[in-house]
């Protein structure tokens, strides 16, 4: 079992800044001395793309080559499918600190809330996956927040993932491209470069980053490098939160010989801070008026317990067996699973138990969350790569690359939920190239075997999680605080029992997917380019629950299982060259992949069904242009996609749903000093295994239950049973805006003054599968303004500019009627820079 013990924060902060300072310091006084003239180390034009670069455009129009979406380097306008790039350029300018604000920025992309943590965007309606240079990162929905701002670009890419990078999700997909020790062109610096940045803002923000990059040499051998850190200790605008989070990033590349290069290095990231469950008690009053429903949850612990200021499951399981109710099956209604089973009368004579006392109600502040005093999310991930590339003087090349990924992670909520993963990932994966020009066009094809093995570690405990009983304007108490598993030593210690640290799951096991792709890209003279590509994965996996620290009532019927398949992907586009800029395209694919959990576990019931690998296919159509010397960019996409099958999905990671949309995207560098973009999504996405069942597995919220006029009856606890979706309509993915529009723009003056500002504007949409709480729609703005002197740069953001009051959607598809997250007000950032 992981050690979850904590440092301190004075230790942690003290080793923290001594290890950046110390990293930075001493390469600033190295490099000096292991500079050269760049033209000794360049690879030639045919090994490194060029890019066209445009005055004033910070890198947001897409003329430089990405391989992040087939493999190939091509433009995006090239490219058959529907992405976008944003640049560390554009993040800096607009103040860019976290995934969310993406969403200003490309199209087909908006974030349910995944209790607070921005870990991975939704793309087209679902979850999505991160990647590291074109590889495939462990799931990470709410593990911890992925630190952007390490970042050189971040490639968006939405739709399942080309067949070259292996079995991928539905909806798409973030590429982090980390800082690089080249430059454009692939030469080293000539001299060392670099920069300190200190970030201080609202509630008690702290933020300090330094970077530099350069060449050096050991002996005879020259390389380049570049070295990141990031080291945070902020407060936070909600009670009981903070964030305390290091990240350390290195990069390295040097010439073995004329044709052979070596990349490597990796990112460590040490990020401590909490969930965030938002608001419960969750009424349409609450979101319109914040008016919340006040009341005392009934002691246990005092009435039934030892009297140590918890309530732990053995003292709920021995008073009442549990404070979950699954259907109103002792109300004598025949639709019992369903909420209108529910009554006022029923809950008095049978449940009693889950009522408040001293009820009334209250305004509720936003700043009142379920985090409670002792809640933590603690995860240390690491990322490591090492690339060698042999690129010869005629059409040959080959790549190799190996890349290892790892979280340790701990989560506990004070209302009921804890987990931890202790997982991994090794790929290793070579591709071999043939490119070649003539007459009839350009050519090039791809050959990629690969090997990926995953190892996983899971456990979580939800069994008694009750987000109702803590009264959010009061705070926990001895009712409302539940020992959890992770608290909990695996001995009868202090009275504890088995009861009390059991999980609801542990899990532990392994897969290993054993792969062949192919990919050709036939781009001929007349203007038709045809992009071809197959992949076939053998993945064998063992899962096995570890049932001596489970709950009794949780034991598994499978507690082991083995099992291997082999599955297909394929991908078939086309886009032609029309006069006046314009390249219409169309793509059709077919995507496998595993269905993981949020710790990249696979369980060991689905090896033994044979449900634990599906697909995906999709159809996209669109028209790109690039248009006044490459200054003006515009696309427009349509596309469909669905699972395969519905047998089975991750309800948290990996839902079986049918997405159909549309996306439109501008960016206009109208000259050295304005950039202006936009964007527009249209989205509907529909959960196929809730339609085709008819039902959904819920926990019922007030506005479920329309026959219950007091929802203080049973706030004590929660009811919870299935939702109906018998209509299309019904089984819409909550949370998702059907409409987003987007825009921004910056000027850059003369004297050294820029100025930047974004806007978002979201439909109003349900906060549940159920539909009952409808969240408003809001129009959000961002500002910024920025002035460099010399190597000075100074900037001020505010976010949310017209302090508008706005909530986003918390796990939809169960909590949403119960939870949902009041999101930021305005807020202030100021940064200073140094350049050097």
């Amino acid at each position: 079992m992981l050690n979850f013990n904590r440092p301190s924060g004075r230790s942690r902060r003290r080793a923290a800044f001594t290890l950046a300072a110390g990293l930075l310091g001493c390469s600033a006084l190295t490099s000096p001395v292991f500079a050269q003239d760049s033209s000794s180390s360049t690879q030639s034009d045919s090994d490194v793309a060029k890019e066209i670069v445009v005055t004033g455009s910070l890198g947001a129009l897409p003329t430089a080559d990405v391989g992040s979406v087939f493999g190939f380097d091509k433009t995006i306008v090239e490219t058959p499918r529907s992405a976008s790039t944003i640049s560390s350029e554009q993040m800096e300018r607009f103040g860019i600190t976290d995934i969310y604000d993406l969403v200003a920025q490309a199209p087909g992309t908006f974030t349910n809330s995944f209790f607070g943590v921005g870990g991975a965007l939704d793309i087209r309606g679902t979850p999505g996956e991160v990647y590291f240079r074109g590889m495939r990162r462990l799931d990470n929905p709410g593990n911890y927040p992925t630190p952007i701002a390490a970042a050189e670009r971040i490639d968006i890419v939405r739709g399942p993932a080309s067949p070259i990078y292996g079995p991928a999700k539905t909806g798409g997909y973030m590429n982090f491209v980390p800082k690089s020790a080249r430059v454009a062109g692939g030469s080293y610096l000539s001299e060392p470069e670099g920069e300190i940045t200190y970030t201080g803002g609202s509630w008690s923000k702290n933020n300090l980053k330094a970077e530099i990059r350069g060449p050096g040499k050991l002996g005879t051998q020259e390389f380049g490098y570049s070295l990141y850190a990031e080291i945070e200790d902020s407060g936070s605008y909600y009670r009981n939160m903070s964030t305390r989070n290091d990240v350390l990033q290195a990069a390295f590349d040097t010439d073995l010989a004329p044709n052979l290069r070596l990349e490597f290095g990796g990112m460590y990231q040490n990020y401590k801070g909490q969930q965030n469950g938002g608001w419960n008690r969750v009424t349409q009053d609450l979101v319109d008026n914040g008016t919340y429903i006040t009341g005392n949850a009934q002691d246990i612990d005092g009435a039934y317990g030892n009297g140590d200021g918890q309530i732990s499951a053995s003292e709920i399981y021995n008073a009442y067996g549990s404070l979950a109710v699954y259907g109103g099956y002792a109300c004598g209604n025949s639709n019992s699973p369903y909420p209108t089973a529910f009554t006022d009368a029923c809950l008095k004579q049978y449940y009693s138990y889950l009522a408040l006392e001293n009820t009334g109600t209250t305004k509720l502040s936003r700043r009142d969350v379920l985090t409670g005093k002792d809640d933590r999310l603690d995860n240390k991930s690491t990322t490591l790569y090492a690339d060698l590339v042999y690129t010869g003087d005629g059409p040959f090349s080959i790549k190799n690359q190996m890349f290892y990924d790892s979280y340790e992670n701990i989560n506990e909520n004070t209302y009921g939920f804890s987990q931890w993963h202790d997982s991994y990932v090794f790929e290793n994966k070579v591709v071999a190239s043939l490119k070649f020009e003539n007459t009839v066009g350009k050519f090039e094809f791809q050959l990629s075997p690969s090997i990926r093995y995953t190892h996983f570690k899971h456990a979580d405990d939800y069994t008694y999680e009750y987000f109702n009983r803590v009264d959010l304007s009061v705070g926990y108490t001895s009712a409302s605080d539940r020992l959890l598993a992770t608290e909990c030593p695996f001995s009868d210690e202090a009275g504890y029992t088995a009861k009390d640290c059991g999980y609801t799951n542990d899990v532990a096991g392994s897969y290993t997917d054993t792969s062949f792709a192919g990919l050709a890209d036939l781009d001929f003279a007349f203007g038709l380019d045809l992009t071809l590509g197959a992949r076939y994965d053998h993945i064998k996996a063992n899962s096995h629950y570890l049932t001596q620290y489970m709950l009794d009532e949780t034991q598994p019927d499978v507690t082991s299982a083995k099992d291997s398949k082999g599955a297909w992907s394929w991908t078939a586009s086309a886009n032609y060259k029309l006069p006046y800029g314009l390249i219409p395209y169309v793509t059709l694919s077919r995507q496998s992949t595993i269905i993981a959990g949020q710790g990249a576990e696979v369980y060991a019931e689905d090896l033994a069904d044979g449900t634990w690998i599906t697909a995906t296919k999709m159809k996209e159509a669109g028209v790109k242009g690039s248009w006044l010397d490459d200054r003006l960019y515009a696309a427009l996409s349509v596309y469909q996609q669905e699972r395969t099958d519905y047998n089975r999905q991750s309800i948290t990671v990996n839902q079986a749903v049918k997405t159909k949309g549309l996306e439109a995207e501008m960016r206009w560098s109208v000259d050295e000093h304005l950039l202006v973009t936009g964007a527009y999504t249209r989205t509907k996405v529909y959960n196929l295994t809730a339609l085709n069942s008819g039902s959904l597995f819920s926990f019922f919220g007030a506005g479920d239950l329309v026959n219950v006029s007091d929802p203080s009856l049973y706030f004590g606890g929660q009811l919870e049973g299935s939702v109906l979706v018998d209509s299309k309509s019904l089984s819409r993915r909550a949370g998702i805006p059907t409409n987003l529009y987007s825009l921004t723009a910056t000027y850059a003056f003369d004297m050294g003054l820029a100025l930047a500002a974004s806007a978002v504007k979201v439909d109003s949409t349900y906060s549940s599968q159920s539909q009952v709480v409808k969240l408003p729609g809001y129009t959000k703005v961002d500002l910024s303004a920025s002035y460099t002197t010399g190597p000075w740069l100074f900037r001020g953001v505010i976010k949310n500019a017209t302090n508008k009051k706005y909530f986003r959607a918390n796990f939809t598809e169960i909590f949403g009627a119960t939870i949902v997250l009041p999101e930021l007000p305005r807020s202030y950032q100021a940064s200073i820079t140094y350049k050097f």
